[in-house]
C-alpha cells in the first residue's frame, strides 16, 4: 500500500486496515515458524504497511489536538 493510498482512507478505514494488517502479520509469523513460507518478504511488507497506516493515524490524531 502506497502512502498516497493511505492518506485517502477515512478514520474508520484506517482502523480496519490496521486490524487487518495486524492479523495478516500474525498469520505470516505463525506460518513462518510452523511451515515453509514461499515468500518471506511478505512479512516485511506487512510490517511496513502497518507502520504507514499507524503513522497516518497518529498524524491525524496529533493535528486535531
Amino acid at each position: 500500500m502506497k502512502p498516497a493510498e493511505v492518506r485517502k482512507l477515512s478514520k474508520e478505514d484506517l482502523k480496519s486496515e490496521a486490524t487487518r494488517l495486524r492479523r495478516e502479520l500474525f498469520d505470516l509469523r505463525c506460518q513462518s515458524t510452523t511451515e515453509k513460507v514461499k515468500d518471506n518478504s511478505r512479512i516485511g511488507k506487512a510490517r511496513k504497511d502497518l507502520a504507514r497506516v499507524l503513522t497516518e493515524s497518529n498524524a491525524r490524531r496529533a493535528s486535531t489536538n
